[in-house]
């Protein structure tokens, strides 16, 4: 037979631990007790380190294209040389162009010669009205020509259209280029600026002016940059948005390609 004291251990066991649970607030495991302080600390920590890759993009670029069909006569300034603006880039030869603007000229020079002539007849009432406007009507044509072959030869030398570099030769000199065809890209490095994509609920305090840091891979050094414009729209499915900065401050040895890693700290979590 099985002693009382054998019966009444697992009971009172059991009992104490049933106090222990009552004393827990209820609905909540033991072993969650400590998790709070661990979770919100982990939170902070990931709010003050906010790490998003970015990269650097010039303020302008764009692609110089021929207008009209020529030679390439000369290229002033050679790949990854620095230009201001109105600087010529692309000299074409143009000397059929010049050549059909000398003749345009000779034949408004001889419709003008008509057509005061036949005014001072027109006053002597010696020539009809209707030859009178149509010889005026010559010289217009004429005049319509040489404006045309002047806009033609306006086309062959290439200006820079703000100052900046050349990013790519994509002809040489002595080759013959097609209108349309592209000649060089070019860039304005004048101000660098960083674009990067952060969750959307980073809107509730990134404002343009905000302050921060980026780390470039390249330099392996840190800049100051400032936001500038907030994208015009939240992906849905990402809840994404796409922010653009600029480097604060020239730094010569940043060029437009570069990227890095940017450091994002809220208000609340700034030392």
């Amino acid at each position: 037979m099985m002693r009382p004291a054998a019966l009444l251990a697992p009971l009172l066991l059991a009992g104490l631990a049933g106090i222990a649970l009552a004393a827990e607030p209820p609905g909540t495991p033991p072993a969650a007790r400590p998790a709070p302080a661990a979770s919100t600390a982990s939170a902070n920590l990931a709010l003050e380190n906010r790490e998003i890759r970015a990269q650097l993009l010039p303020r302008r670029y764009t692609t110089l294209a021929a207008e009209i069909g020529a030679k390439v006569k000369r290229l002033p300034v050679p790949e990854g040389g620095r230009f201001r603006a109105g600087e010529i880039l692309v000299a074409l030869d143009c000397s059929i162009q010049q050549a059909q603007l000398q003749k345009a000229k000779a034949m408004l020079y001889g419709a003008e010669q008509t057509w005061h002539a036949n005014k001072r007849l027109s006053e002597m009432n010696s020539v009809g009205k209707v030859e009178l406007d149509v010889s005026e009507a010559e010289v217009n044509k004429a005049q319509a020509e040489v404006n045309a072959n002047a806009a033609v030869i306006a086309k062959c030398n290439i200006p820079a259209p703000y100052p900046g570099r050349v990013a790519d030769q994509k002809i040489r000199e002595q080759q013959y280029v097609q209108p349309g065809q592209a000649l060089l890209d070019i860039l304005d490095d004048s101000v660098l600026e960083l674009e990067f994509i952060v969750p959307s609920g980073w809107l509730a305090w990134i404002r343009p002016g905000y302050g921060f840091k980026v780390r470039i891979d390249e330099t392996d050094k840190s800049y100051p940059a400032k936001i500038q414009r907030i994208g015009a729209r939240v992906d849905p499915v990402s809840q994404s948005v796409k922010l653009s900065a600029a480097i604060d401050g020239k730094f010569p040895e940043l060029i437009a390609g570069m990227s890095g890693k940017v450091t994002l700290t809220p208000p609340e979590y700034r030392k």
